[in-house]
């Protein structure tokens, strides 16, 4: 895999951590977040639902940023956590929430919110009647975990703890940096990341379309090729071992 030389857009403190491993087997890479996390403010609606969080037979959080957030006002209002199963859909982000000693299970196949829902301990706590759930999440985003949880009986609210900005960068930034450093993959973690590739790609979109690009899933692929990216790549995850394997299994462009 020497071969490769990617480029990261993970928020900055992800993208070191990845680069440090993909160093490790042998990948070269060059980091330029495109991910800023912005937290929100406190709301008294928010307060509201933490005050009663014992009430919620769930609480789903979706990515670091609003585990290590959520985990902030937890200890605020919660010194000792009531006892409910906490979810996430990946383990990088299960792992802050075990640290912080909650009862956490994500799938250990497929990093999605797909897997997250064939979870039987998940499909186990909304069989209780009346379920309630919490999702921990960023400003907007995805409503399938809302939409599949209520169709099964469960009444669900929402924890927005932050947003997702593109940090402001130089317009002609990316594709200096790209033929620079002599790139040639493309990695994003998130639907939101890839729209922040393409937005400050501006028009230099089509010429960085033609590079592999890994993806975490099929949903961030379909929206990949429907904007015209040539060679699109679905590690299956967002974790590093996800992207090793997808590396390991395309072939290295030649320049």
């Amino acid at each position: 895999m020497t071969g490769w030389r990617l480029l990261l857009t993970r928020p900055a403190e992800d993208c070191a951590a990845l680069a440090a491993i993909l160093a490790e087997a042998g990948v070269a890479s060059a980091s330029l977040p495109l991910l800023d996390i912005q937290p929100l403010p406190v709301t008294q609606a928010q307060r509201s639902i933490l005050l009663e969080l014992d009430r919620y037979c769930a609480v789903i959080v979706v990515s670091k940023p609003a585990a290590n957030l959520g985990l902030e006002l937890l200890r605020q209002y919660w010194p000792q956590p009531p006892a409910q199963g906490w979810f996430c859909v990946g383990a990088g982000t299960g792992q802050i929430l075990a640290d912080a000693g909650l009862p956490v299970f994500y799938p250990q196949a497929g990093d999605d919110s797909e897997a997250l829902l064939e979870l039987p301990q998940l499909r186990e706590a909304i069989g209780q009647p009346e379920p309630r759930v919490l999702i921990v999440r960023g400003e907007g985003g995805r409503e399938l975990l809302s939409e599949r949880l209520r169709s099964q009986g469960a009444s669900v609210d929402y924890l927005e703890l932050y947003r997702r900005c593109l940090p402001h960068y130089a317009e002609d930034v990316l594709l200096r940096r790209i033929q620079g450093e002599r790139l040639n993959g493309l990695v994003v973690s998130s639907g939101q990341g890839f729209s922040h590739l393409q937005q400050l790609a501006g028009q230099a979109w089509p010429q960085l379309a033609k590079m592999p690009l890994f993806v975490p899933s099929p949903r961030v692929a379909e929206m990949a090729r429907a904007a015209g990216a040539e060679i699109v790549v679905d590690c299956r995850g967002a974790s590093a071992a996800a992207l090793l394997t997808a590396l390991r299994e395309h072939p290295v462009p030649v320049l």
